[in-house]
């Protein structure tokens, strides 16, 4: 089993449905189906190109996946999601685009905002204790050795490169596209995704994910509301 923090919309929010209809995958029911052709793309080619979110379910990473370390529970990291997300606050993203990271595609924020760089700096901080050591495997998958000094140093501190000074948020929409088909690729997002580009994203809930076995699905194990006081919502 691991555990990951992530954003993540409500299940009832036209994000969820609209990266659900595009991923072919409902991470709060578990529900997947095969896609249907759209644009330039056959649906195997989209299958193809959107197997990893598909796995890891629409989020945005704040605190990425961990098996618990020894000694620590699952009530135990339940117990501290209730108090951290409690004493959270809500804030909102200013505006979301689509972006491109290398090949990979996402609605990434369209403006620096410094409310969600504290708040994933925080997670990050906050349940680093539940989190097992890396494995010699789960270090070589990250390739330590093509990474900068710092996130080096982010690995093996925090267990992912991506936190603090080099954290970037985003919400994958795509794995590797190659090259000649990403102008495709883009035009097809820009309008599936049109509704939410250039618009403000919400940030009022916390999502813990759980894979149950290495390279299972992940789904929604529960949100809980920033600064709220009831209890877990279950996916």
């Amino acid at each position: 089993m691991r555990y990951a923090f992530y954003i993540s919309p409500d299940e009832d929010d036209p994000l969820s449905a609209a990266a659900a209809r595009w991923l072919g995958a409902n991470p709060f029911t578990g529900e997947t189906w095969n896609l249907e052709p759209a644009g330039d793309f056959s649906a195997d080619e989209l299958m193809v190109l959107t197997a990893d979110p598909r796995r890891y379910g629409f989020h945005g990473t704040l605190k990425a996946p961990f098996s618990l370390a020894p000694r620590k529970t699952e009530a135990q990291l339940l117990d501290e999601f209730d108090a951290f997300s409690g004493e959270c606050t809500p804030f909102e993203i200013p505006e979301m685009t689509l972006g491109q990271l290398g090949p990979f595609f996402a609605l990434v924020p369209a403006v620096s905002c410094p409310e969600l760089q504290d708040f994933a700096d925080e997670t990050v901080r906050r349940f680093s204790p539940f989190r097992a050591p890396l494995s010699e495997a789960d270090i070589g998958r990250r390739k330590p050795e093509l990474l900068s000094d710092v996130m080096r140093r982010n690995l093996f501190d925090w267990g992912y490169p991506y936190v603090f000074e080099s954290f970037r948020f985003h919400m994958t929409l795509t794995g590797p596209v190659p090259v000649d088909r990403q102008p495709a690729m883009r035009a097809l997002l820009e309008q599936i995704f049109a509704p939410f580009i250039g618009q403000p994203l919400g940030v009022t809930s916390l999502a813990l994910f759980t894979e149950p076995a290495r390279g299972a699905p992940f789904t929604v194990h529960s949100l809980l509301p920033l600064g709220g006081t009831s209890k877990r919502k279950m996916a």
